[in-house]
């Protein structure tokens, strides 16, 4: 990546590294022999990471109330793949929507990657799910059952005794029950907090597929944090590896400022030594959650955390030298002293990002409440009524209502000449959140018919309203 050029200049001063970028060959959870490395982070603490767990609280706080709060009735978000119903914002969204979501998902991918290059990380330290359950949820508790970093690493290293057995197995039956509330809660999203109460106090026998897709949710959230924890940033997560092509020069990330702190050394009287600011005390590698030295440059590992940040500032402290060792910044800003310039790239991504959000913004307000779809009657074409001059056609008529309310429809021909009977119903009437179908004629005059088929459109109406509009085709035997 082109954050990787600048740091160059580290290998010209470090002397006691035969291959300085050798720290690239490998990552830092899998040792020679290709096993885990199990990384003890020491616990963080510190301005940034007081802040972090603000935002963490509230997008928590978010997180597990919004299941619960309803509109009309109905719930705020829900993902129900089973019934192919979606509803955003209160909103109610059906398979026939799907290209609005797509758009949603191009939208929110070209928004990441204008992120990204313009800010780095910062949304996976700050507000990735996984980062924010791991970092502020499970391994707070973690701290708080085990103790310090040295413990856990001493206690895993040594036999088991009942110490060891009481501590782990409490950790183990709070990460468990933690993982049981959170699989609820992602439950409630996809099913509704109605049906999840059914399932948890009404009998195992009466829901068993609920129950067990809620166990199935359970286990993977339990393995997640309790061992795979930073793999999933590190292995499972594309993000971490599309960052190298997104990040440029001119990207803030989490950098250390090689230029103040090279060449390291520790703090000596011997002011001749014309020693950096960074005293290789290495206690931004030892609060790395990915294990990883921010001192090497921007690598895939990182994900923005901060915690290096907040110990980096700690130790300038004590020595009494400012703060900044390891900031945000972008290459151009440690190399040459340079703010941050939006680049013709962010430019374009801008544009591109506020073209998408205005055609959203168009479909989701021009959206119809009622869906209409008119086809012909399949095996026929026309029939001639000689009596009363007119030629009719069969066509079905298929209505989904995208609201919640019932809606009275009536269709009339528009710009036409002509009527429409519908077959075996006198009104129409639309349920909410349900499809229903008709099947009608349409009667044209003959003298106003002088082609094979004929472009007709056709209006849905509910109490006086034009609703929606649908195009068909009309055949008559003329050429």
């Amino acid at each position: 990546m082109d954050g990787q050029n600048g740091f160059a200049a580290i290998k010209m001063k470090r002397e006691n590294k035969n291959r300085p970028e050798s720290f690239r060959d490998s990552v830092a959870t899998i040792d020679e022999s290709g096993r885990r490395n199990w990384i003890y982070p020491t616990k963080p603490s510190g301005r940034l990471y007081n802040y972090r767990i603000y935002v963490s609280y509230l997008l928590l706080a978010i997180l597990f109330v919004t299941p619960f709060i309803r509109v009309n009735g109905r719930p705020l978000f829900l993902f129900d793949i089973i019934e192919r119903k979606f509803i955003l914002f209160g909103k109610i969204f059906w398979p026939q929507d799907f290209f609005i979501f797509g758009l949603t998902m191009l939208t929110l991918i070209i928004f990441l990657v204008l992120f990204t290059v313009a800010f780095g990380r910062i949304f996976c330290g700050w507000i990735c799910p996984q980062t924010i359950f791991m970092e502020m949820v499970f391994r707070r508790i973690e701290y708080w059952l085990e103790g310090s970093a040295t413990k856990m690493r001493l206690r895993d290293q040594g036999p088991w005794n009942w110490e060891k057995i009481r501590i782990r197995t409490t950790k183990w039956a709070v990460f468990f029950g933690l993982s049981f509330i959170i699989s609820n809660i992602f439950l409630a999203y996809i099913i509704g907090t109605d049906q999840l109460y059914k399932i948890v106090t009404a009998p195992v026998s009466q829901h068993l597929t609920g129950f067990i897709a809620m166990m199935i949710f359970t286990a993977v959230f339990f393995f997640i944090y309790l061992w795979f924890r930073e793999q999933i940033c590190i292995v499972v997560c594309p993000y971490g590896r599309l960052q190298g092509v997104m990040l440029d020069r001119n990207s803030i990330v989490v950098a250390y400022d090689y230029e103040r702190g090279e060449p390291r050394g520790k703090v000596s009287k011997k002011e001749s030594e014309n020693l950096g600011d960074c005293i290789d005390c290495n206690l931004c590698v030892k609060v790395c959650p990915t294990g990883i030295d921010i001192r090497n440059g921007t690598q895939m590992e990182c994900v923005n955390c901060t915690a290096c940040i907040d110990a980096c500032d700690h130790i300038m402290d004590k020595v009494n030298r400012p703060h900044g060792l390891i900031r945000y910044a972008s290459e151009e800003n440690i190399a040459n002293n340079n703010p941050f310039k939006f680049s013709a790239r962010l430019k374009a991504y801008s544009v591109a990002l506020l073209a998408l959000l205005g055609m959203l913004t168009f479909i989701l307000i021009s959206r119809p409440d009622v869906e209409t779809r008119i086809m012909r009657v399949a095996g026929q074409l026309y029939q001639i009524q000689e009596e009363e001059g007119t030629i009719s056609n069969l066509f079905n008529l298929h209505l989904v209502n995208k609201t919640f309310r019932d809606i009275p429809i009536e269709i009339k021909l528009l710009d036409t000449e002509g009527r429409i009977d519908i077959v075996g119903k006198k009104d129409l009437t639309v349920k909410g959140e349900e499809s229903t179908q008709a099947t009608f004629f349409i009667y044209l005059p003959v003298e106003t018919l002088e082609r094979r088929s004929t472009s007709l459109r056709i209006g849905i109406y509910s109490k006086g309203e034009l609703i929606s509009t649908a195009k068909t085709n009309f055949l008559s035997p003329f050429n």
